[in-house]
C-alpha cells in the first residue's frame, strides 16, 4: 500500500505531503511567512497551475511548526454568493475541530448561533461528523461569528482564500466592503488572498475606489527557476536510477515554458517510464503520449472558438510567446485579418483562459494544448 509520506512517484500532481516533495520557492515562502508573522495580509497572484496552492500549503507547514498558528485553506472557485463563501469557511474551520469530544461539540453549538452546525455520526465508522446550515439572510452574521471565534481562539490564525477573484461575480452587493469591514478589525487572524485572474485581483487591491485598496502585500508567483528545478528533478530521478542531464532538462523546461504543473506532469511520466537515461527522445516520446491522450479535449477547445480565434490560437502557439499581437509583422505573417478582429479575438481568448496574458506577452495557457496546436 502506498504510504502518504512516501509516494510511489515523487513528482506530485496534487496535494502536499512535505518539503521533501516541494521544489524551491524559498524566496516566495520566506516572503509569505515573514508577512503573515508580522501581521500583514497578502495577495498572491499567479496563472493557474503555477503552484500557488502548493506554496500556500508549504507555508502552512512552516507556520504550524511553532504549534501556535492555526491555518485554514478555503477554495472559493465554486462559490457564487456570500452564503456559499461562509459555508465553505465554516466547514473548514469547524472541520478542523476534534468533534469526538463532547466538550467541543457543546462549545461549538453554544458559540455559533446563526450557523446551526448539525452533528451526526458516520454510519460506517461511527465518527462524529457535522454539516453547516447557512441561511442566506444570516450569512453576514454567520461570517462575523466565524471571525469572532478565530479571534478569540487564543492562537494566531491564517486563512488562505484561494481563487479570491470569484467574489467579483457574486450577485450579492458590497461583498468586498463587507469582508474588508470585518477583516480590518481582526488582530489575530491574517489572510492570504490568492487567485489566477491578475487584472481582477489588481483592480481589487490596487484601485483607490475599491475597499481592499492597499490593504495587502502583493506577491506575484512566476516559474520556478530552471537551475533549481533541474537540481530537484535530477535528485528524484537519480534515486530511481535514472539519469537526467542539464541540457535535456533545459530542453523539456523550454518546451513547456517552465510552467510548473506541466513540467511536473512530464517529470511524473518520465519517472514512470523508468528509462535509465532520460534523453530528448524520451522526453519527446512522453510528450507525444500526453498530447495524444488529450486530443479529444483539445478538439473540444477548438469547437468553442470562432475560426478567427482558432487561427490566432495557432499563430500564438507557433510563436510560443507574442509581445505585439496587434503588430503588422505578426498579423501579416499569419494572415490574421483586421486589427479590430484580432483585438476582439485575443480579449475573448484571455477571458476563456485559453490564452495567458503574461504581462503583455500572450501565450497559449495550456502548454500541452500549445504543442498540439503546433502540429
Amino acid at each position: 500500500m502506498n504510504n502518504k509520506k512516501n509516494p510511489l512517484n515523487p513528482f506530485l500532481l496534487t496535494g502536499y505531503i512535505s518539503p521533501v516533495y516541494f521544489c524551491d520557492r524559498e524566496q516566495e515562502s520566506n516572503k509569505l511567512v515573514s508577512a503573515l508573522r508580522n501581521g500583514r495580509n497578502v495577495t498572491l497572484i499567479s496563472p493557474r497551475r503555477m503552484g500557488k496552492t502548493g506554496l500556500i500549503h508549504h507555508v502552512f507547514h512552516r507556520l504550524r511548526a511553532d504549534k501556535q498558528t492555526r491555518c485554514y485553506y478555503v477554495d472559493l472557485y465554486k462559490t457564487d454568493s456570500l452564503a456559499s463563501l461562509v459555508e465553505q469557511l465554516a466547514n473548514v474551520v469547524l472541520g478542523s475541530l476534534d468533534t469526538a469530544k463532547s466538550k467541543i461539540v457543546k462549545q461549538v453549538t453554544t458559540f455559533f448561533k446563526s450557523l446551526r452546525p448539525l452533528f451526526s455520526y458516520d454510519t460506517l465508522t461511527g465518527a462524529p461528523t457535522f454539516m453547516v446550515d447557512v441561511k442566506p439572510e444570516l450569512a453576514e452574521h454567520s461570517l462575523a461569528e466565524i471571525f469572532s471565534y478565530m479571534e478569540q481562539s487564543g492562537q494566531q490564525c491564517v486563512v488562505a482564500m484561494d481563487e479570491f477573484q470569484s467574489i467579483a461575480d457574486y450577485g450579492d452587493k458590497n461583498v468586498e466592503a463587507l469582508l474588508r469591514s470585518h477583516i480590518q478589525q481582526l488582530t489575530s487572524v491574517h489572510f492570504v488572498f490568492s487567485g489566477s485572474q491578475r487584472h481582477v485581483l489588481e483592480n481589487m487591491f490596487a484601485s483607490a475606489n475599491r475597499p481592499f485598496y492597499q490593504s495587502t502585500q502583493m506577491i506575484n508567483l512566476y516559474e520556478i527557476q530552471e537551475q533549481f528545478y533541474y537540481e530537484f528533478a535530477k535528485e528524484k530521478l537519480a534515486a530511481h536510477r535514472q539519469q537526467l542531464n542539464a541540457d535535456v532538462f533545459g530542453f523539456l523546461y523550454q518546451k513547456l515554458a517552465g510552467h510548473t504543473w506541466y513540467v511536473q506532469m512530464l517529470l511524473n511520466r518520465v519517472y514512470e517510464s523508468g528509462d535509465p537515461l532520460v534523453s530528448r527522445e524520451v522526453v519527446d516520446r512522453v510528450l507525444t503520449s500526453i498530447v495524444d491522450e488529450n486530443e479529444a479535449t483539445f478538439q473540444t477547445f477548438m469547437r468553442l472558438v470562432t475560426p478567427a480565434q482558432a487561427k490566432l490560437l495557432r499563430a500564438i502557439a507557433k510563436e510560443g510567446s507574442v509581445q505585439q499581437a496587434l503588430g503588422q509583422s505578426f498579423i501579416s505573417q499569419y494572415q490574421l485579418g483586421a486589427t479590430s478582429t484580432i483585438s476582439s479575438a485575443i480579449k475573448t481568448l484571455v477571458e476563456k483562459e485559453l490564452v495567458l496574458d503574461a504581462q503583455g506577452a500572450y501565450q497559449v495557457y495550456d502548454r500541452f494544448f500549445a504543442l498540439w496546436l503546433k502540429r
